[in-house]
């Protein structure tokens, strides 16, 4: 062989050493990452479950708010209407005993 045949093959060997430690890194990094992706996945997952429950929660309470107060609304017309009709039986009543004092 020929001082550039050694060289070659030198080369090529050196090479692929590199290759197979940064192939190996590469799996152990790999192998690392998904031995995490269940844990990192589940605290994403819970993460997001709590997100939902806390905006459930805020709906209900918005839902709640709108529906006391058209529940207010609703009580405060009943409470008017029924204020006019006592008023109208005030006037009615002012009109009987003005009749009768006559």
């Amino acid at each position: 062989m020929t001082n550039s045949d050694y060289l070659l093959k030198a080369a090529i060997n050196k090479v692929t050493e590199k290759l197979s430690e940064i192939l190996v890194e590469k799996i152990e990094e790999a192998t690392n990452i998904a031995q995490d992706a269940p844990e990192i996945l589940k605290k994403e997952f819970d993460s997001l479950k709590e997100s939902i429950i806390e905006e459930a929660s805020r709906l209900e309470k918005a839902e709640n708010i709108q529906e006391t107060e058209s529940t207010k609304t609703y009580q405060d017309s009943k409470i008017k209407k029924a204020l006019n009709e006592i008023e109208g039986i005030n006037k009615q009543i002012d009109l009987f005993n003005k009749n009768i004092n006559k």
